[in-house]
C-alpha cells in the first residue's frame, strides 16, 4: 500500500435483536481504534442491527479509506461468512471500484483467539 492507501476495518457480526449484543463488538472496535490512529473502524451486522455491512462499508469509504479490511468477528466460518458475506462484499466493489476489500478468515479460527478463550473458560470455571 501507498501513502495514499487509508485502511479501513470493518468488522462484521451477526446482529440480535438485543442491543447489548452489540457491546462486545464495540469493545473490540475502541480497542482497534486506540492502535491503528488514523484508520477507519467501523462495526457492521449482518441482520437485525444497524449499520449493516453495506452502509459501514459506505461510510468508511466516505471517510477516505481506499482498502478495506473486512474482519468477520463469528466463532467460525459457517453459512454466514461463506454464503452470505461474498455477495455483500461484490455490492460493495460495484458501488466502489477503486476500493481494495479483502474479506478474512474468522476471527475464531485464529490460534490466539482459541488459546484466549480457553484461558478465560478456565478462569470462569475456577472463580470462586
Amino acid at each position: 500500500m501507498n501513502a495514499t492507501t487509508k485502511t479501513g476495518y470493518l468488522l462484521f457480526a451477526h446482529g440480535a435483536r438485543d442491543p447489548n449484543w452489540a457491546l462486545p463488538f464495540e469493545a473490540v472496535a475502541a480497542r482497534l481504534r486506540a492502535q491503528r490512529p488514523g484508520a477507519g473502524v467501523r462495526v457492521a451486522f449482518l441482520e437485525f442491527m444497524a449499520p449493516d455491512l453495506g452502509s459501514a462499508a459506505d461510510a468508511l469509504v466516505a471517510e477516505g479509506c481506499t482498502h478495506l479490511e473486512v474482519v468477520p468477528l463469528f466463532l467460525g466460518a459457517g453459512g454466514h461468512v461463506r454464503k452470505d458475506v461474498p455477495p455483500l462484499l461484490d455490492a460493495v466493489r460495484a458501488r466502489h471500484p477503486g476500493v481494495t476489500v479483502r474479506l478474512h478468515r474468522a476471527v475464531g479460527e485464529r490460534d490466539e483467539l482459541v488459546a484466549a478463550m480457553a484461558q478465560a473458560a478456565i478462569a470462569l470455571a475456577e472463580a470462586p
